[in-house]
């Protein structure tokens, strides 16, 4: 048996796990005392469509959401059963390669059981035109828009070019990739050893002093610093390089 696919237009990237519980609630007949693993099939396809059509209202980010329901275990022996009920496994979601629960809840033999399913989002994302190595900072040259699969990797695409451009790459990256959150990282405004700007503020003052760097820094980042006097404290770099310590 061939899988089946079909598809679904604008469907947010993040799927509510609330209204895809209450779809799970809902129980689906299989028609005869005995479900085929067509019937299961079927029975799935119709669960999955309802559970991603369901997310429009909610979409942050126009998605076309193909889904492929995969096979049973041709060596599974089902138990005849009147009504059998879609679920979503803990831990599991509707994203990239995953499963979906089918149990038997109205028949002589109770049975559980897992259909792989594969969801693709396919949406708009910036892909590499080129090679970038680690430590390059990432120029609007580097990359153009096209559509992608979102769900392919569990790392988050990045949508905004604000949101790359001028980072720099967190490893080395080959053209052809979708630019996702953990390849790029804010560019190093300091190294080790560096001197810096220490600004401890508090209730209505702010107190400049002098150290180095034990580690290097970006916008963001928690970094140590070695005083003048000798004492070590801790504080987050702000855009201008300074190390910004609370009191």
């Amino acid at each position: 048996m061939p899988h089946l696919v079909f598809a679904t237009l604008a469907v947010s990237s993040r799927l509510s796990r609330a209204v895809v519980r209450a779809a799970a609630c809902v129980l689906v007949s299989g028609g005869a005392a005995v479900v085929s693993a067509q019937d299961l099939t079927e029975i799935s396809s119709q669960w999955l469509q309802g559970a991603l059509t369901d997310q429009t209202a909610t979409q942050t980010m126009p998605l076309r959401m193909e889904v492929q329901v995969g096979k049973l275990d041709p060596r599974l022996n089902l138990a005849p059963c009147q009504r059998v009920e879609p679920y979503l496994p803990s831990g599991s979601k509707l994203w990239g390669r995953t499963r979906i629960g089918m149990r038997c809840v109205e028949g002589a033999r109770p049975w559980n059981v897992f259909l792989p399913v594969t969801i693709k989002a396919l949406g708009p994302a910036w892909v590499l035109t080129s090679n970038v190595s680690m430590g390059e900072q990432l120029t609007h040259d580097h990359a153009m828009q096209s559509e992608v699969d979102w769900a392919e990797s569990p790392h988050s695409i990045i949508a905004m070019p604000d949101d790359w451009v001028g980072q720099t790459a967190a490893r080395n990256l080959t053209a052809g990739m979708a630019l996702r959150q953990t390849m790029v990282k804010a560019p190093q405004l300091f190294k080790p050893g560096t001197g810096v700007k220490v600004l401890a503020q508090g209730g209505g003052f702010t107190v400049t002093s002098s150290g180095k760097a034990l580690e290097g820094g970006s916008v963001g980042q928690t970094v140590r610093v070695r005083m003048d006097n000798g004492r070590t404290v801790t504080g987050t770099v702000n855009q201008q390089g300074d190390v910004v310590v609370a009191q």
